[in-house]
C-alpha cells in the first residue's frame, strides 16, 4: 500500500509539472507601442490580459508620433496603439500592419487641469485674463492631445496671445509632468491622467467636444505580430467586456 500511494503521488506530481510546462510553452508574449496617455490604462490591462489568457503584454509608451516613426524604421512592436486614428491609417496604407484589424480602442477627453484647489472658476476667463506664467500641453506635432489643445486655443482666439507662456511636452505625459512639477501652473492634459493622479485636489475643466476634433484612438496589428498568437489574443481582447470597463473606468469613452 505505501509503495501504491508513493507512486501514485510521484505521477501526480509529474502531471502537475508537465502541466505547468505545457501552459508555459503556450503562453506568449506581445510587445505593445502605446500612446502616453493611455500608460496607465495599458498597465491595468496587460495585468488582466496575462491573468486571463497567461499570455504576457510588454508596454512601451511615447508620443503617437515618435512611436509612429519607430515603427516606420523596424521598431519591434506587435501591435501599435496610437492616440489619433491617422498613423494607424497610414501604417495599414504603408502595409506594414495587417489590413482590416485596425480599430478604435478608445476614444480620449481633453481637459484643463491645475493640481491647485480653485485655480479657476470660469475656464474661458482664465485662458483670457492669463494668470499664470506657464500652460503646458504636449507638441501638437507629435501629440494627438497636443493638437486637441491647440485646436481649443484657436477656436477661444487665444493661440497667438498664449505662445509666450506655453510651454510644450513631447508627449502628454510629459505635459502632465509640467503641471505636477509645478513648472506650469495649469495645462492641458488627458481625463484619463487625473483620473489615476493619486491626489483628489485640483482644478478640472472638462473641454467641450466642440472646441476639439474627436481623439479617435486607434490600434493596429503590426505585420510582425500576424503571426504572434498572443498579438491577435491581445487584439480581441481590447474589444472584450472585460477590457473595455477598464477603459471606461479611465476616463475614456468606447465605440458603441
Amino acid at each position: 500500500m505505501g509503495y501504491c500511494r508513493t507512486r501514485c503521488l510521484f505521477r501526480t506530481i509529474m502531471l502537475f509539472l508537465s502541466g505547468v510546462a505545457m501552459t508555459q510553452a503556450v503562453a506568449g508574449e506581445v510587445s505593445l507601442g502605446v500612446a502616453a496617455n493611455f500608460t496607465e490604462t495599458a498597465d491595468d490591462l496587460a495585468e488582466r490580459f496575462e491573468a486571463d489568457t497567461g499570455h504576457r503584454a510588454i508596454v512601451s509608451t511615447g508620443s503617437t508620433g515618435k512611436l509612429y516613426a519607430q515603427i516606420r524604421n523596424g521598431a519591434p512592436y506587435d501591435v501599435f496603439m496610437a492616440a489619433d486614428a491617422r498613423r494607424p491609417a497610414l501604417i495599414e496604407q504603408a502595409q506594414a500592419g495587417v489590413t482590416g484589424t485596425r480599430f478604435t480602442y478608445a476614444r480620449g477627453k481633453l481637459v484643463l487641469w491645475s493640481p491647485a484647489p480653485n485655480a479657476f472658476e470660469n475656464a474661458e476667463d482664465y485662458l483670457s485674463r492669463q494668470p499664470f506664467a506657464r500652460l503646458a500641453m504636449a507638441n501638437p506635432k507629435t501629440a494627438p492631445y497636443g493638437l486637441a489643445a491647440q485646436q481649443v486655443l484657436e477656436n477661444l482666439g487665444h493661440w497667438q496671445a498664449l505662445q509666450g507662456k506655453l510651454v510644450r511636452g513631447d508627449s502628454i505625459a510629459q505635459a502632465f509632468q509640467f503641471v505636477v512639477s509645478g513648472n506650469a501652473q495649469a495645462g492641458f492634459v488627458a481625463l484619463s491622467q487625473v483620473k489615476s493622479w493619486d491626489d483628489d485636489e485640483g482644478t478640472l475643466w472638462k473641454v467641450p467636444q466642440a472646441y476639439y476634433q474627436p481623439i479617435d484612438q486607434q490600434a493596429i496589428l503590426l505585420n510582425r505580430g500576424a503571426g504572434n498568437e498572443a498579438a491577435r489574443t491581445w487584439m480581441d481582447f481590447l474589444k472584450s467586456d472585460t477590457a473595455i470597463a477598464i477603459i471606461r473606468d479611465y476616463g475614456y469613452d468606447t465605440a458603441d
